[in-house]
């Protein structure tokens, strides 16, 4: 062999593994581009669409360990919301059992709860109510109640009934283990006096 041809071979030799690299980067980009989408993204883009499962006329209690009812929901429509975790509720109304034995009702046109249930949104004709003495009712468009602990609050107008007295806020923060109520944004308050003797 000629001192040419073995110069060209000996090139050859050590282009190859460059050149074999440069065909498998460009079979793994042919390969990557038309492969299938993943299995993954494709349910991701599908919970993102709506929810994932939907019932009608519902209704879910919940238990404490001695079998006493501590929480019932009921509602028209409920839509559960995978991406999110949070279900949406059409119609719902709740009754709740604190652990005096006090009972607490909810109502509005949209709730939203999460995962947990230990936050729900009432929203659209937002309504609690406690009767028990001495009876407290928050009213408005938006009512947010924690459950962890009990807190009622909002962040737009409401309405307070309390016993005879009623008030009207921009907004308020209600929390039951301390029966504290903060209300701020123009408030007015109507109070009923005793009738005099």
């Amino acid at each position: 062999m000629n001192r040419f041809a073995q110069l060209l071979w000996d090139r050859f030799l050590l282009s190859l593994p460059l050149a074999l690299m440069g065909t498998l980067a460009l079979l793994s980009y042919w390969m990557v581009r038309t492969a299938p989408e993943p299995v993954r993204a494709v349910q991701t883009a599908a919970s993102e669409q709506g929810p994932d499962y939907r019932m009608q006329d519902f209704a879910v209690a919940r238990f404490d360990a001695q079998g006493r009812l501590v929480a019932l929901v009921q509602g028209k429509e409920a839509r559960h919301f995978a991406q999110s975790a949070w279900t949406e509720m059409d119609d719902i109304a709740l009754r709740m059992v604190d652990g005096e034995g006090r009972v607490s009702t909810a109502s509005a046109t949209l709730g939203r709860s999460n995962g947990d249930a230990s936050e729900i949104q009432l929203l659209g004709q937002a309504q609690w109510l406690r009767s028990a003495a001495p009876r407290i009712e928050f009213t408005g468009e938006f009512l947010q109640i924690g459950s962890k602990p009990e807190r009622i609050s909002s962040h737009l107008p409401v309405q307070l009934g309390y016993g005879g007295h009623t008030f009207s806020a921009g907004s308020l923060d209600y929390a039951n283990a301390t029966q504290v109520l903060q209300l701020d944004g123009g408030v007015r308050a109507r109070l009923q006096g005793k009738p005099l003797q």
